[in-house]
Parts: structure tokens; C-alpha cells; sequence
């Protein structure tokens, strides 16, 4: 399993967004990565400057969101969406964003749950639950 560190994650989507703006190939996942940061353009200007932001923290007592935090888990809702897994995860996501007629808003409230589930089997000492994912995601598709 694929376990990045933070400065590796964050160099990544540097990289992504270094190879869209010279025009260089991308790998799929990449690619995924790119339409994600697209729909983000506050993050441009962060994306534009490493030297500045790799080692930065984002404070959320202080009101701030970490672009490379919400960039990451909307990736992983994509990739999760992707193979529908868990299973369900695919329907819920494309049920969301009927009720809202737009994608992104419909991560937005899959990324809710995604947190909500993260921070549960944190502070529980477990591991993720799925069951619970998806309880979270039937509540907010009706």
C-alpha cells in the first residue's frame, strides 16, 4: 500500500500542476489530480509556488482550510467513485449530485462524511468503517 508523506503528497500536486502548465504528459492518476485542482482556483497561486507552501500548515481553529488537504480527499473520493468502493459509494455519490446538479458539490458532501468517518476511527482507535461511511452518505442523499 501507497503511503505518502505530506511533503511527497503536496509534491505531487506541484508536479501536476508544473506538468499542465508546460503542456508535459500526465499519468492517469494525474490526470484525475488535475481535473480536481481545475475546479480549484484558489489554489492556483499555492500551486504556482513550492518554495512558499510545501511546509506550510493550514490551522482549522484559525478558520483555514489546507488546499492540499481538500485536494487529497476530493482525490479520494474520485478514486474511490472510480472502482465503487466501497461498494455503494458510486451510486451515493452520483444520487448527490442529482439532488445538488453539480459534481463537486456532491464530493463536498461525501468529503463531510469521508472527514467525519476519519476523525471517528482516530479518536476510536479503529479502523474505517464503512458501514458507518455509507450511513453517513444514505442520511445525505435523502
Amino acid at each position: 500500500m501507497f503511503s505518502p508523506t505530506r511533503d511527497q503528497s503536496r509534491e505531487f500536486l506541484f508536479d501536476v500542476w508544473r506538468k499542465h502548465k508546460e503542456k508535459l504528459p500526465l499519468t492517469p492518476l494525474e490526470s484525475m489530480a488535475l481535473d480536481i485542482v481545475l475546479e480549484h482556483p484558489e489554489y492556483h497561486a499555492i500551486l504556482d509556488d513550492p518554495e512558499r507552501y510545501l511546509d506550510r500548515d493550514w490551522k482549522p481553529e484559525g478558520g483555514e482550510t489546507n488546499p492540499f488537504l481538500h485536494i487529497a480527499m476530493h482525490l479520494a473520493i474520485a478514486e474511490q467513485a472510480s472502482i465503487d468502493q466501497p461498494p455503494g459509494i458510486r451510486a451515493a455519490l452520483e444520487q448527490l449530485a442529482a439532488k445538488h446538479g453539480s459534481m463537486h458539490d456532491a464530493r463536498h458532501d461525501v468529503m463531510e462524511c469521508l472527514a467525519e468517518v476519519i476523525w471517528q476511527a482516530q479518536r476510536n482507535g479503529t479502523g474505517f468503517d464503512n458501514a458507518i461511511y455509507l450511513q453517513c452518505l444514505e442520511r445525505k442523499t435523502t
